[in-house]
């Protein structure tokens, strides 16, 4: 029994020089992963708030593959509104995120 104590003991004393090295060498390294984490966190607020879509491009999006004509357009919030007549007269506006570009709806 006390052969096993003495031979766990003797590994821990071993392994812990390589466990303080090992520490050391990500100390740096974590330190700055942990900083680089901290500016994307601070960042992101900054990026959700505005539009990431100009209301040029938005009218495009909206406007390819229909037909008619664009009216006008207006930027309300994280949507963008794009006013267009159909043929005929019918009048619509379509719903464009304004993060990501995408067609949402139409009313």
């Amino acid at each position: 029994m006390i052969r096993f104590s003495a031979i766990g003991l003797a590994a821990l004393i071993a392994a812990a020089p390589l466990s303080q090295a090992a520490a050391q060498e990500r100390g740096p390294r974590a330190d700055r992963q942990q900083q680089h984490q901290q500016q994307q966190q601070d960042e992101r607020p900054q990026r959700d708030e505005r539009p990431r879509v100009s209301v040029g491009d938005a009218v495009q999006r909206a406007s390819s593959g229909r037909p008619g004509r664009f009216l006008g357009a207006s930027d309300r919030g994280g949507t963008i509104v794009v006013r267009w007549e159909y043929p005929g007269g019918r009048i619509a506006d379509i719903m464009v995120d304004g993060r990501t570009g995408r067609v949402v709806g139409e009313r």
